[in-house]
């Protein structure tokens, strides 16, 4: 016997509970592993140099696209995005390098926006409520501007704001629009003033970190 309304409809909250569960242990551990990779013993991982040899490595033997592909990955487990981009300008220069951040970005923005879509668009519809609703729609109307905005001064791991966004009304498109644009002046920037951030990491001193500022 089929079910009763009820049931299906208890069924039916429990699992939208269950995915609101799996979201948060999601996104709360993206948000520990980017504080990891900044202030425990991961940080010996993010050695520039190192990483250089290897995407170069990679690079020649399967093409800038797999090392674009590696910088997605690498944003999915919130590395920290202004330290891929030095890499990979580093790595392939400044116009490959803009290209590969770019695109990288698009493709790991483009996963965690989906895996926030898939566990959280349903819970933001059914159980958030006229209010939130509301909120994410209001917000879905100027989704392009606040996907810059959060770009350019970033609040959240990449990969955190990625999902909300996916949890939400903004649109797929709106998301990549906004990461492009968002993301442009400052991987330009770090593309221009490469070797000034370089010798800021290598040799930290107050003029050093003057001329990078």
């Amino acid at each position: 016997m089929d079910p009763t309304p009820p049931h299906r409809a208890a069924q039916e909250r429990s699992r939208l509970h269950y995915r609101l569960g799996l979201l948060l242990v999601v996104m709360v551990s993206i948000v520990v592993l980017a504080l990891a990779w900044s202030f425990s013993s991961l940080r010996e991982w993010l050695d520039v140099d190192r990483i250089v040899a290897e995407l170069r490595q990679l690079a020649s033997g399967y093409g800038l696209s797999i090392a674009a592909l590696a910088f997605s990955v690498a944003l999915t487990l919130a590395v920290p995005l202004t330290f891929l981009t030095l890499v990979v300008v580093v790595a392939f220069g400044p116009v490959s390098g803009f290209v590969c951040a770019m695109l990288g970005a698009q493709v790991g923005a483009g996963f965690s926006y989906t895996l926030g879509a898939m566990l959280g668009r349903d819970i933001v519809r059914k159980l958030g409520g006229a209010r939130v609703n509301h909120i994410s729609k209001k917000l879905a109307d100027r989704g392009l501007l606040a996907v810059v905005a959060v770009r350019m001064v970033p609040v959240a791991p990449f990969a955190v704001v990625n999902m909300i966004a996916g949890a939400s009304h903004i649109r797929l498109r709106d998301l990549l629009l906004g990461t492009l644009l968002g993301m442009a002046p400052g991987t330009l920037g770090i593309a221009l003033f490469m070797e000034a951030i370089l010798d800021a990491m290598r040799k930290p001193s107050a003029g050093s970190g003057f001329v990078v500022v």
